[in-house]
C-alpha cells in the first residue's frame, strides 16, 4: 500500500477517535447540567440516569443499532474490516465508535426533561428501545440514505444534516417531549391559576461546568462530522467547523442574557447556558458553509428563540426542568431550516419533509413505548417520593447526605 495513503488513513482515523472522545465527554457535560439544574434531592438518580444510559446506548448499538442504521451483521462483524481495502479512509470501528456516542447523546436530552418525578427502571428500558430500535431507524433514513418505509429517500428530496440538529437533537426532544405528555408535571410547578412557579436548581456552579464541557465536546460533534482531515481540503473544512461552532455559541450565550435581561430585568444564568446551548444546536444542521458572522447569527437567533420556547412550554404546561425540549428540539428544527441558506444542496422543502419524517416517527413510537410502559410498570413515582426526593426511593443514597435533613 502507498505510504501516502496509509499516512492519510492513520490521521483520517486517529482524528475520528479523538473526536469520538470529545463526544463521549459530552456525556459528563449532561450528567453536570442536569445535577446542577434538579434540586439537591434527585441528584443522585440523574446521575445513575445519564452513567446508565451511557452504557445502555453502547451495548444497543452494538447488538443491533448499527445494523438497523448502516446495514452489516451483528455484533460488528460486519464493520471489522481492514480499511482501505474494503473501501474505508478510516478504521471501520472508529465510524462504529463515532455513530455510538451520537446515539447516547440524543438519549442524555430525554434525561434531563423527564427528571425528578420519572422512575429509574422505566427510564432505561425506554433507553433501551430508543437507542436500539427508535433512533436506528430514523438514522436509517437520514445517514443512512434508506428510503422512509420504502416511500421515498429524504436525501433524494434535498434533506440535509451535517452533524444532526434534527437528526440526533431534534430526535432526542421529540422522545423527552412524549415522555413529559405523558408523565405530567412536577407536583407544585403549575398553579390552578395558570400561573407557574419557579423550581431553581440546586447547583448552579456544576450546570455552568456542565455547559462548558458541551461547548468543547461540541467541537468533535461538528468537527468529527467532517469525517476527515489528512488532506488540506478536509483540514480547512474542519477549521472552519471549530470557527463557526465557537461562533454560534457565543452568539447564542449573548442573545439569551440580553433577550432575558429585556424581559425579566435579571440576567438569567439558566438562559444564558442555554441560549449557549441553542446556538451549538442551531450550527450543527450545517457549521461547514456560513461564514463566521452568519454562523454567530444564527447562534443569535438560536439564543432569542430558545428563551421564548421556554416560556411558551411552561404556558402549556409542559414541564421541562432543564429546558431540553426547548433546546434541542425547537431550535434543532430552526437549525435543519437554516440550512438552505448557505448549502445550495438543500431545499427548503426537503429539510422541512425530514423534520416532519423525523418527528412523526420518534415522537409517535416513543409514545407507544412510554404508553406501555405506564399500563405495566408505571412511569411516574408516588407523590411522597416526588416530595421526599427520588434519591432515596429510587437509589437508596443521597448525593449531599451531610446538608440533607435526614431520612
Amino acid at each position: 500500500m502507498d505510504a501516502a495513503i496509509e499516512l492519510a488513513y492513520a490521521l483520517d482515523t486517529f482524528y475520528f477517535l479523538v473526536c469520538g472522545a470529545l463526544v463521549m465527554w459530552m456525556a459528563a457535560g449532561f450528567a453536570m447540567l442536569e445535577a446542577g439544574l434538579v434540586r439537591s434531592k434527585n441528584t443522585t438518580e440523574i446521575l445513575t440516569k445519564n452513567v446508565a444510559l451511557y452504557a445502555i446506548s453502547c451495548v444497543m448499538y452494538m447488538v443491533c443499532g448499527y445494523m438497523i442504521m448502516y446495514g452489516g451483521d451483528l455484533f460488528l462483524s460486519g464493520i471489522t474490516g481492514d480499511g482501505v481495502a474494503d473501501d474505508w479512509t478510516y478504521a471501520p470501528s472508529a465510524d462504529f465508535f463515532f455513530q455510538v456516542v451520537f446515539v447516547a447523546t440524543a438519549m442524555s436530552i430525554v434525561s434531563g426533561a423527564v427528571a425528578e418525578r420519572m422512575k429509574l427502571w422505566a427510564f432505561l428500558i425506554f433507553a433501551v428501545v430508543m437507542t436500539g430500535f427508535i433512533y436506528p431507524m430514523e438514522g436509517s433514513w437520514t445517514w443512512g440514505g434508506n428510503a422512509v418505509f420504502g416511500l421515498y429517500t429524504l436525501g433524494d428530496l434535498g434533506f440535509s444534516d451535517f452533524a444532526g440538529s434534527g437528526i440526533v437533537h431534534m430526535a432526542g426532544a421529540s422522545a423527552a417531549l412524549a415522555g413529559v405528555i405523558f408523565l405530567g408535571a412536577r407536583k407544585g410547578k403549575y398553579n390552578a391559576d395558570g400561573s407557574v412557579n419557579a423550581i431553581p436548581g440546586a447547583n448552579m456552579p456544576l450546570a455552568t461546568l456542565g455547559m462548558f464541557i458541551l461547548w468543547l465536546g461540541w467541537f468533535g460533534f461538528n468537527g468529527g462530522s467532517v469525517l476527515a482531515t489528512a488532506s488540506v481540503e478536509s483540514a480547512n473544512a474542519v477549521a472552519v467547523v471549530f470557527m463557526n461552532t465557537n461562533a454560534a455559541a457565543a452568539g447564542g450565550l449573548v442573545a439569551a442574557l440580553i433577550t432575558a435581561r429585556i424581559l425579566f430585568g435579571k440576567a438569567d444564568l439558566t438562559m444564558a447556558l442555554n441560549g449557549a446551548l441553542a446556538g451549538l444546536v442551531a450550527i450543527t444542521a450545517e457549521p461547514s458553509t456560513p461564514t463566521a458572522l452568519i454562523a454567530t447569527v444564527w447562534g443569535v437567533l438560536g439564543g432569542v428563540l430558545v428563551v421564548f420556547s421556554i416560556l411558551a412550554l411552561d404556558k402549556l404546561k409542559l414541564d421541562d426542568p432543564v429546558g431540553a425540549i426547548s433546546v434541542h428540539g425547537v431550535v434543532g428544527f430552526l437549525g435543519l431550516m437554516l440550512v438552505p441558506i448557505t448549502n445550495d444542496a438543500s431545499t427548503f422543502s426537503g429539510q422541512l419533509i425530514g423534520a416532519v419524517t423525523i418527528f412523526v416517527w420518534v415522537f409517535g413510537a416513543s409514545s407507544v413505548v412510554w404508553l406501555a410502559l405506564k399500563a405495566t410498570m408505571g412511569i411516574r413515582v408516588t407523590e411522597e417520593e416526588e416530595y421526599e426526593g427520588v434519591d432515596i426511593s429510587e437509589c437508596g443514597i443521597e448525593a449531599y447526605p451531610e446538608f440533607s435533613s435526614g431520612t
